[in-house]
């Protein structure tokens, strides 16, 4: 063993050998105080202890950034606070006006004196002339005389365009029916051959053979009594009308009253006349619209009075219009222009007591047909004499029909 002098202190040997100690990761790295980053945060402005809201009784009070630590009873607290500004701003003046005082405040979309300046201007007065100057120029340029009973009416609408718009409504219509499963009767059923054989015999007598292009459609339905003949020679019969007929003299009523709608004209006639209909409309909505009228209510209410007082009244003299010609092209047609009463008092019975009051209706009631009808059969008849039912070429055309039907003649 080593002695050292100075200290006299006995020291190992291998004390006096110099040791290196390993070095640890993050040994250099001091645990006494934490690590920051290299560029130090920045500082963020306080915002303002109370924050003003532009609109009144909005005032909120905003606690500086960052919040501190509530307890729910501070928060409780600040939500009523909340709730309570809430409900003074909607219960205020601003949403509510409980003496009045904004309501008169307030100025009106059309005020009284601004109408009156309207109304009183020469300016209107001059453009109110011009329009109605306009409107009966247009009226007399369109005024026409109806086929059969001479009756003048206003029609701005050329055939064409009627035809036209009866074409897109039988596509359409076809398409409906198609649609609801309607079953159309085939060219050899019974039914469809007795309404061909009707029509054969009409057409001729309708002015309207040439121009046409006829396409008769019957329809299985038992439970509707109607048909229907659009502009274009497009014929729709429902079966439900063939139980009512019972003979061929009355299927030509029915197809007679149908054709001369067509004869007429009065589906232009009908259309020409919504034209004026639309016209009294707007302008009563715009009449009314002054007094604090709503336009939904009044469109409703102007509409029906005008289907009572103009509609319905048109429409019902074209249905009787249409009778009138029907029965005289029956009765041309060689066929008995009496049963044509006796049909529509069937079908008075078929109806029952449905049949709303005829002033509100947009046809004649069937008594008023009836007694029409009677006042034109002197007229039909002596039209049925003179054509040529009785002679030898009738009696042929009758011959050759049994023949067709297969009956032997003994």
């Amino acid at each position: 063993m080593f002695k050292a002098s100075l200290f006299r202190i006995p020291i190992p040997a291998r004390a006096l050998v110099l040791r290196v100690p390993a070095r640890r990761p993050f040994a250099a790295v001091s645990t006494a105080r934490p690590i920051t980053c290299r560029y130090p945060r920045p500082r963020i402005p306080a915002a303002p202890a109370t924050a003003t809201a532009t609109r009144p009784g909005a005032n909120l009070s905003r606690p500086a950034w960052p919040l501190p630590a509530r307890s729910r009873q501070q928060q409780q607290q600040q939500q009523q606070q909340q709730q309570q500004q809430r409900r003074v701003y909607h219960q205020g003046h601003f949403y509510h006006d409980p003496d009045g005082s904004r309501r008169r405040q307030a100025e009106t979309l059309l005020p009284r004196h601004r109408v009156v300046r309207f109304v009183r201007s020469p300016i209107t007065h001059g453009f109110v002339l011009a329009c109605i100057g306009a409107a009966l120029a247009f009226y007399f340029a369109n005024l026409e005389t109806v086929p059969v009973s001479g009756r003048t009416r206003f029609n701005a609408y050329s055939a064409k365009t009627v035809r036209e718009t009866a074409d897109l409504q039988y596509r359409a219509m076809l398409a409906d029916l198609q649609r609801q499963g309607a079953r159309f009767l085939p060219d050899h059923d019974p039914r469809t051959r007795r309404v061909k054989r009707v029509m054969r015999k009409l057409i001729p007598f309708s002015g309207m053979g040439d121009d046409e292009h006829w396409e008769i459609f019957v329809i299985e339905d038992p439970k509707t009594a109607n048909a229907f003949v659009l502009p274009g020679g497009k014929v729709f019969v429902f079966s439900g009308i063939l139980n009512v007929a019972r003979s061929d003299s009355a299927v030509a009523t029915v197809l007679g009253h149908e054709i001369a709608h067509n004869v007429a004209g009065h589906v232009g006639e009908r259309m020409s006349q919504q034209i004026g209909t639309n016209i009294l409309l707007y302008a009563s909505i715009i009449a009314l619209a002054p007094f604090g009228i709503l336009p939904v209510l009044t469109g409703a209410l102007v509409n029906r009075v005008l289907d009572v007082v103009f509609s319905h009244p048109m429409s019902r003299k074209q249905e009787t219009e249409a009778d009138y010609i029907g029965l005289m092209m029956m009765a041309e047609a060689c066929y008995d222009p009496e049963e044509a009463p006796a049909f529509w008092a069937r079908m008075e019975a078929a109806a029952g007591d449905s049949q709303p009051p005829e002033w509100l209706s947009t046809h004649p009631s069937n008594e008023t047909r009836i007694k029409k009808i009677q006042g034109w059969l002197p007229a039909a008849l002596e039209k049925r004499a003179a054509s040529d039912c009785y002679t030898t070429s009738a009696f042929a055309d009758r011959f050759k029909r049994a023949l067709s039907l297969g009956i032997v003649v003994v």
